[in-house]
């Protein structure tokens, strides 16, 4: 897995790319969604326009993320939503608990103030 991120005004980008297993994918992101949470960033869109196949560690890495933002008082929007993850998302009912939006604008726009 790749990981990237960039920021726009006050909203955090993590752009994930490749297969996303957990392990030291995990543990890579983790660190990364960190720093930007002790940075003071409270908006943070996870881009999954770019990966490949994700495992069911992947998806508890995406589910600690959303705990680890509202345990900060943040918020976390899923975009680009493949085919695959989001049929992984609508049979594990995560589907009811992520926010995704079709693009990170969209993703960007959806949070409030």
């Amino acid at each position: 897995m790749k990981i990237s991120d960039e920021i726009k005004g006050d909203v955090a980008i993590i752009h994930l790319e490749g297969k996303v297993m957990g392990g030291p994918d995990a543990t890579m992101f983790h660190g990364k969604l960190h720093e930007l949470v002790n940075s003071g960033k409270k908006k943070v869109v996870v881009d999954l326009g770019k990966v490949e196949w994700m495992s069911s560690i992947g998806l508890g890495m995406l589910i600690s993320a959303l705990t680890t933002m509202k345990n900060n008082n943040g918020e976390l929007r899923l975009s680009n939503v493949t085919k695959g993850i989001q049929s992984l998302l609508t049979i594990t009912r995560l589907v009811t608990i992520f926010e995704t939006r079709d693009t990170i604008d969209e993703a960007i726009k959806s949070f409030k103030g």
